[in-house]
């Protein structure tokens, strides 16, 4: 994910968080939550420098499932430690890491795909799948990212997964993401646990939510510029012709 930029911090600063998200309370929308039984568990590892409390979604996404797990921080022991509970088939769980890897470079007309260590893909995808058991998303920008996954070995006895979403991030020109396939966390969640448990209710779930995230910020940006601030427009780094 690309930086957001940083909202003034006086008048922010004296705006009360939400204790449940943790949201400035204009942004935030709690009421409308109410958790999901799912049958596949979600670990969310975010990294300690992802400070977008007014556009991040990783919490928001946590809210949503009876079962999941949000960690912050660099590094875990293992997949049962980050957890908090025992694991004992760490390859029934999926980390979504993109990297250097895009589905559209593979020959597959999948839009959820299991890669190996050289990033290629698995033979027998539908079999893999359906034996999932976990998930874990790395909240973060595209560095922070990677950091998570090089500090966290343990992640490489668990069955990589890729995405090929048929449309690009909702968040549109609030934050501008360096590739196609960059999802929010909570659009992640819901393309993946929708897709994995065959159940479209989950996906229109976290969308909905994150489109009523989106326009109270919209809506804050008018009001509350400090808070919500709009995105600086991009630089042109193409080389002045030369007089």
């Amino acid at each position: 994910m690309s930086k957001q930029s940083e909202p003034d911090t006086g008048t922010a600063a004296a705006i009360p968080d939400c204790p449940r998200c943790q949201k400035p309370l204009p942004l935030c929308i709690c009421d409308s939550i109410t958790p999901i039984e799912s049958r596949v568990s979600l670990l969310i590892l975010q990294h300690p420098q992802e400070q977008d409390r007014a556009l991040g979604t990783a919490r928001l996404t946590a809210l949503h499932f009876a079962n999941a797990v949000l960690k912050i921080g660099l590094s875990w022991p293992s997949l049962s430690k980050a957890l908090g509970r025992p694991v004992h088939d760490p390859s029934r769980w999926a980390v979504l890491y993109l990297g250097s890897a895009k589905v559209a470079d593979l020959e597959t007309d999948r839009d959820i795909v299991a890669i190996n260590r050289k990033g290629e893909i698995e033979d027998n995808q539908r079999a893999i799948l359906k034996d999932i058991e976990g998930i874990v998303l790395l909240d973060g920008t595209w560095s922070q990212a990677k950091a998570l996954w090089w500090r966290n070995a343990w992640m490489l006895k668990c069955q990589r997964v890729i995405l090929g979403p048929p449309r690009p991030s909702r968040y549109g020109p609030l934050r501008r993401e360096p590739r196609r396939d960059g999802l929010s966390t909570i659009e992640a969640a819901a393309m993946l646990l929708g897709s994995l448990e065959k159940r479209p209710d989950i996906t229109t779930t976290l969308h909905d939510s994150f489109e009523r995230m989106l326009a109270r910020y919209r809506e804050a940006q008018s009001v509350l510029p400090e808070l919500a601030p709009k995105p600086k427009p991009k630089r042109d780094y193409r080389r002045r012709k030369r007089a």
